[in-house]
């Protein structure tokens, strides 16, 4: 691939994977809440849902893991597990977590492109490889939590990262700078992702013909 294409991790990328690592841990926190689990449980659910996606990511490009060399996302996924812990759940609303899973969707997607990217990984991988980073986690919590998985749902979801990811991979194509091309990627597939909760919008099932 050609070198120009390779991003560099900057710190546009790197805000977005924290947000990314927050909020999805926070969904996962509260579908340990909706179950009326402890606080381990709210922890483990949290840290499973926040670096899933990354780890098999990681795992699969051949990078270091990133959350066992830094101790900062594992903070980060504490700190959603105690902070849904202490908040009221009036405070959430019923919809708390699916937009929640939106945000960290769509930043996941991105900076999982610009990860894979920056290890060579060619470009259509690479946007797989976002699309693995930001359904991963959310596929977890829901089998932890013994949710039907989004994966057996119509809605648009994979679609929404696969739009984050593939843009961004496309934008880079294009020569536009890694951090207007995260930002721009990852709010149209927040977009996507949003009008799909709001309208109810899914892809079209199959139908078995005789």
């Amino acid at each position: 691939m050609h070198q120009t294409l390779l991003p560099q991790i900057g710190p546009v990328l790197e805000a977005l994977s924290i947000v990314g690592i927050f909020v999805f841990a926070a969904s996962g926190a509260l579908a340990a809440a909706r179950l009326r689990q402890t606080l381990v449980t709210f922890a483990f659910f949290a840290l499973v849902t926040g670096v899933g996606g990354g780890t098999v990511r990681d795992l699969l490009i051949g990078a270091p893991v990133f959350w066992v060399h830094d101790a900062v996302p594992a903070i980060v996924c504490m700190s959603a597990a105690l902070l849904v812990w202490f908040t009221p759940r009036r405070l959430w609303s019923d919809h708390a977590l699916d937009w929640l899973d939106a945000v960290g969707l769509a930043a996941f997607a991105v900076y999982g492109a610009a990860k894979a990217m920056s290890f060579g990984i060619p470009p259509l991988v690479a946007a797989m490889m976002g699309v693995v980073t930001g359904c991963v986690g959310g596929i977890m919590r829901d089998l932890l939590a013994h949710e039907p998985s989004i994966l057996l749902r119509p809605e648009l979801y994979v679609t929404a990262a696969a739009l984050a990811s593939g843009l961004f991979v496309v934008l880079r194509w294009w020569g536009l700078d890694v951090p207007v091309a995260g930002v721009i990627a990852a709010l149209l597939g927040f977009l996507l992702r949003a009008v799909a909760i709001w309208r109810g919008l899914g892809l079209p099932t199959y139908e078995m013909r005789d």
